[in-house]
């Protein structure tokens, strides 16, 4: 049984309500109509009726919670929330309305918030910032929590390497340039969403053009010190670096370059230097080994919100709503 397999499994075993804000995308419907299919999790779309009947036509999505801002009886509960959580930012009433109803992100978001729904999945026509602002200002950070970032959860074929084919690519999605305290904390978050959704221990490399000082440079300098503090932050956990992507996964290569490392050539939990490498890094792997790549996921954030690529396909989405659903039974 593969990775997504094993997800979809466990989002069966108990059922979440994940909401769709994208009602103007025709994916949005052929995710949703599969999803009910397979009976992943409860779905609400955020649209008008007549919206929501013209982009599904053609589809199955009997059971689907249609739920339209303008008429939904919890829209003025939303909106005395929303001035209520941005009122130091001088949020006003009648700008809550207008957010809402015109603004369908927002309103997703606030159904997360107020309890009406588990989670949410958007992106597929909305760029990262534009689905991860309302989640900052709404939702905040995860208690805990020093960074939010994101992951690529890849699932490659007929591979031997990581666990079993499946890896987790951080932060690819993201943070910029992480500093070498942000990178730490990436790779915690890593490590713990891989033990969430993988189920097996996580191995962290922290990626660079150097292993174990075979090259200097202030960017190698930048990974070493991260490596140092999340040692320090997280003694119980298997971390290294910094290495080569070959030595992080190849037993052979590992046992070279970096003899006596228990992370070495069996690394799961790939952390890369800078969101450059990271989302060039995913992108190869997903179209040159034919890589199942899920994601962007959030983490850190205090409910469960993920991110998709505008390139995705609407079984892209499927599977993002499953992990998004998994997430939601740990919360």
């Amino acid at each position: 049984m593969g990775f997504i397999d094993i997800i979809k499994a466990k989002a069966k075993a108990d059922k979440k309500t994940i909401v769709l804000p994208e009602s103007e995308d025709r994916r949005t419907y052929e995710a949703a109509a599969q999803i009910l299919k397979e009976g992943l999790a409860d779905i609400i779309i955020v649209g008008t009726e007549d919206a929501v009947k013209k982009g599904g036509e053609g589809l199955d999505l009997a059971g689907v919670k249609v739920v339209d801002p303008a008429t939904s009886d919890r829209t003025a509960a939303y909106i005395d929330k929303l001035v209520e959580l941005r009122q130091k930012k001088g949020m006003t009433p009648e700008q809550a309305k207008e957010i809402l109803l015109n603004q369908y992100l927002y309103y997703g978001v606030m159904m997360v918030k107020m309890g009406d729904a588990d989670g949410m999945v958007s992106g597929a026509c909305h760029s990262t910032a534009d689905t991860l602002r309302p989640c900052l200002q709404i939702l905040k950070t995860k208690p805990g929590t020093k960074l939010v970032s994101a992951f690529f959860l890849m699932e490659v074929p007929n591979c031997e390497f990581g666990e079993n084919g499946t890896f987790v690519f951080a932060d690819c999605g993201l943070n910029q340039n992480p500093t070498s305290e942000e990178l730490a904390a990436i790779a915690a978050s890593s490590a713990e969403s891989f033990k969430a959704l993988v189920g097996a221990e996580p191995k962290v490399a922290f990626l660079s053009h150097s292993t174990m000082g075979s090259a200097k440079h202030a960017d190698i300098d930048k990974v070493t010190a991260a490596v140092k503090i999340a040692k320090e932050e997280n003694p119980d956990m298997l971390i290294d670096g910094e290495m080569q992507l070959d030595a992080a996964i190849v037993p052979s290569v590992g046992a070279s370059k970096a003899p006596g490392s228990k992370v070495a050539g069996h690394a799961n939990v790939l952390v890369f230097p800078d969101l450059d490498a990271g989302n060039i890094g995913y992108k190869l792997v997903q179209r040159l080994a034919k890589a199942e790549a899920y994601g962007p996921v959030t983490q850190g954030i205090a409910a469960p919100v993920n991110d998709l690529s505008r390139g995705c396909s609407a079984e892209d989405i499927v599977g993002v709503v499953a992990i998004t659903a998994v997430q939601c039974q740990g919360k």
